[in-house]
């Protein structure tokens, strides 16, 4: 995996994690996460679902990034 490549998924990674976080604290704190009980709604629960992928999925590409840049390291110590 080349230096550009290896940079840019590891910057999509750490983007992931301000992005989905953001929302996250956003989505606990909105209107439409509680109906008029106090219960947690759909709405809340589909999104949380969706952040939670996204964070998951955006470690793991994040991941793949900082060990491309390792590798890349450790080649040209060589």
């Amino acid at each position: 995996m080349s230096k550009p490549v290896s940079l840019f998924l590891l910057a999509f990674g750490v983007w992931s994690w301000i992005i989905w976080v953001t929302f996250a604290r956003n989505l606990w704190q909105s209107d439409n996460a509680r109906d008029a009980t106090g219960a947690l709604t759909s709405f809340f629960w589909v999104h949380a679902a969706l952040t939670i992928v996204s964070i998951i999925l955006g470690t793991i590409i994040g991941v793949i990034g900082w060990r491309g840049l390792r590798a890349l390291t450790r080649r040209s110590e060589d």
